[in-house]
């Protein structure tokens, strides 16, 4: 077996990308259209923060190519992240709960009309057979002995058929005494292991290079730079994410998504290293290496 590898980017409207990476003037409207000459998929970064109207998700499966897909990333109350109830969508704004600070706290029926109202917005790309997954971006206060899996069954239950990758950002679900457990609840519940490549260190919010497939139709990994300094100091994206993939580290993930490729039918291999155009470089230069050619090279 050997499954298709798609190369791509966290986002194709990041400032850095806008600043160092498209054409000088190029329209906002021509964005996506160039990223997609260049890239067979792509992680959508703006859902996190709100559900997407239909008519904007509509124009996106328009014009990009057939074979192009997506990754919407879920919302961050979703995902367990501190969230604005000015984030959620209007008419659910007086019907949750909020921690004492304000923020919204998460529950299973909220998941659930959240669920329902993404898979309403991402109906387009249904259609026309080009989203690829819902990506869970976990808090990394989402974490055990506090939390379990089971909070998250009836969210990709309810997302049901359609894949949704799940990333942790805590290692203790895939500490030594754990990853068997933690990888066979998402095999049972058709959720998609999402692997690393990131910053090696103490601080339980880097993860190792640990690389699993629990849908065979469907394998994640996705590359969050090497910079462990700006991990752990960093204030904003720049400086936690940024970093210029080397050729050697680039031919080290090559080998990865290669090794996911012999169990599953699609690797996602997407670039979070948003710092200027880092990312998109690194996506390059990884299909170079993968031998991918891009028409509009």
């Amino acid at each position: 077996m050997s499954g298709r590898i798609v190369v791509g980017t966290s986002s194709w409207a990041d400032p850095g990308f806008i600043a160092e990476w498209y054409p000088k003037g190029l329209a906002q409207r021509d964005q996506l259209p160039y990223y997609a000459e260049r890239f067979d998929g792509v992680e959508v970064n703006s859902t996190y923060y709100a559900v997407p109207s239909r008519t904007v998700v509509r124009r996106w499966a328009d014009v990009t190519p057939e074979d192009f897909t997506f990754d919407l990333k879920l919302h961050q109350a979703m995902s367990r992240h501190s969230a604005e109830v000015s984030s959620l969508p209007t008419a659910l704004r007086d019907r949750v709960d909020t921690t004492p600070r304000g923020r919204v706290r998460p529950s299973a029926a909220l998941d659930r009309e959240l669920a329902r109202r993404y898979l309403r917005a991402a109906q387009p790309l249904v259609d026309a057979g080009k989203l690829s997954s819902f990506l869970l971006q976990l808090s990394p206060a989402f974490k055990p002995p506090g939390h379990a899996l089971d909070e998250l069954a009836d969210l990709i239950e309810a997302l049901a058929p359609h894949p949704v990758a799940v990333e942790f950002r805590h290692r203790a679900w895939v500490a030594r005494d754990r990853l068997e457990a933690t990888l066979g609840w998402l095999e049972e519940h058709r959720a998609a292991f999402v692997g690393v490549d990131a910053p090696r260190g103490k601080p339980p919010t880097l993860l190792p290079p640990i690389d699993a497939v629990t849908r065979d139709d469907l394998a994640y990994l996705r590359a969050h730079g090497r910079n462990a300094q700006g991990w752990i100091t960093g204030r904003t994206v720049a400086e936690r994410f940024g970093h210029r993939y080397t050729k050697r580290q680039l031919r080290e993930i090559a080998a990865r998504t290669e090794a996911l490729a012999e169990q599953a039918a699609t690797v996602r291999m997407m670039f979070n290293n948003n710092r200027g155009s880092d990312a998109p470089v690194a996506a390059e230069g990884l299909r170079e290496v993968l031998g991918q050619e891009t028409a509009a090279a």
